[in-house]
């Protein structure tokens, strides 16, 4: 029932928000992208839909390209070789501006400004599609996942304790989790959980300041591997030697029924109401709030990765083009995408409301409120050396993780090793 109305939700209002055309001849708009016909982008198809159902005479053609044949660079191959596919959606960061120094994508900037288009609305995430180049946009994001708190109500109502809200420090977040915490052996009842990537332990120092992870100075995690260390310590969360030992999954974890709170991506979100559909989960009741913040740092600060279109400079549509990219990612796009559960970049109560209208979404304000993120940072941006600098802190973490090294001592490590791939 949900999600029938969360259908008709989107279908009322992107009818609304979308004017219709003429259709004065047929016309094709072609958009590369990967996995088209996967299970798990099934938003493209409602984005196509949508579409040529404001817009008569369009057609959406997808070229569909395999994820692996994308990662493997097909995409740069064609386009060096003039391809005049109209739309090619961004994957990678990387490979935007890529594109850019080698002349494949057209500015958006004429048609923003032309159009008065307003990008207020991707809570800071369209900057990551400017330029080194020339600082203008290239692409816009359609979807986004970002981190929030997940946690189980259920395990919060037998302990009589208040959920966890939206505005909610680390600090109060780490006692909340020693409160939630209970219990022994098959019975314990953790308060929170850390899966074993570095994301999950510290990349929410990027959240709502000016600082990143390849910025080579490593200070700004002390904290974060403390908290982790803290927790774990206090027996509220499992120790990640642990973990890893026994290779634990996240989503198992979490689907057992003891585990009281978990950060994890947005995308978890549909995997759970699946899981819980086909009763693979415990059953229990859920639901999300916005991760927690530092001191001085804005409620509702998260981070993520966005995913984005842009135009290709061969292309002989670019007006349809245009018209295509700034209705996808803007509201009406957006309600489509939201209509099969995923998350858009576009971020407003509307698309807010059509998600949490999906079946098995949590029915509770706050789950809802969660949903309108206040700032979204990027979770690993685009400079020279990046695989190199994700492996050394992915190697360093660990060790601070399973504890073979003190966490001054991993940090000094990061920014010492860092500092010579940088130099």
């Amino acid at each position: 029932m949900k999600k029938t109305v969360a259908l008709l939700i989107a279908l009322v209002m992107m009818l609304a928000l979308a004017p219709t055309f003429a259709a004065a001849e047929d016309r094709v708009l072609t958009v590369a992208t990967w996995d088209a016909n996967a299970g798990s982008s099934g938003y493209l198809n409602a984005q196509k839909a949508a579409f040529e159902a404001s817009h008569p005479g369009v057609t959406i053609e997808y070229l569909d390209i395999s994820a692996q044949d994308w990662d493997a660079g097909k995409p740069a191959t064609m386009l060096a070789g003039g391809d005049t596919t109209d739309v090619y959606d961004i994957k990678q960061l990387y490979l935007l501006q890529n594109w850019v120094e080698q002349g494949f994508l057209e500015s958006l900037e004429p048609y923003i400004a032309e159009s008065g288009y307003d990008i207020d609305n991707y809570v800071g995430m369209e900057q990551y599609y400017r330029s080194f180049v020339d600082g203008e946009l290239y692409a816009l994001p359609y979807r986004a996942d970002f981190w929030v708190l997940f946690y189980n109500k259920t395990l919060f109502d037998a302990a009589g304790v208040d959920y966890p809200t939206n505005d909610m420090t680390w600090e109060e977040y780490k006692e909340l989790a020693i409160k939630m915490t209970s219990g022994e052996g098959v019975d314990k009842i953790y308060g929170t959980h850390y899966h074993t990537w570095l994301s999950c332990a510290v990349n929410w120092a990027v959240c709502g300041v000016d600082y990143t992870l390849a910025d080579g100075e490593y200070e700004n995690l002390e904290y974060f591997y403390q908290l982790v260390q803290d927790l774990e310590d206090a027996g509220a969360a499992m120790e990640s030697s642990e973990i890893r030992a026994a290779s634990l999954h996240y989503r198992g974890v979490f689907e057992t029924g003891n585990i009281a709170m978990l950060p994890m991506g947005y995308w978890f979100v549909a995997t759970l109401i699946d899981d819980m559909r086909k009763g693979d989960s415990a059953e229990f009741e859920w639901g999300i709030v916005s991760v927690p913040h530092m001191e001085g740092v804005p409620a509702g600060s998260s981070f993520g990765a966005p995913t984005g279109a842009a135009i290709n400079k061969n292309s002989a549509n670019k007006d349809l083009a245009w018209e295509f990219i700034s209705w996808r990612c803007g509201e009406a796009g957006a309600l489509a995408t939201a209509s099969n559960g995923t998350r858009p970049g576009y971020v407003s109560e509307a698309v807010a409301e059509v998600l949490a209208s999906v079946e098995g979404f949590p029915s509770d304000e706050a789950s809802l409120a969660a949903l309108l993120p206040s700032g979204v940072a990027i979770e690993w941006p685009v400079v020279e050396h990046l695989s190199t600098i994700q492996g050394i802190l992915n190697e360093e973490h660990v060790s601070i993780m399973v504890r073979d090294v003190a966490i001054a001592e991993g940090i000094q490590n990061m920014n010492a090793r860092v500092a010579e791939v940088l130099n």
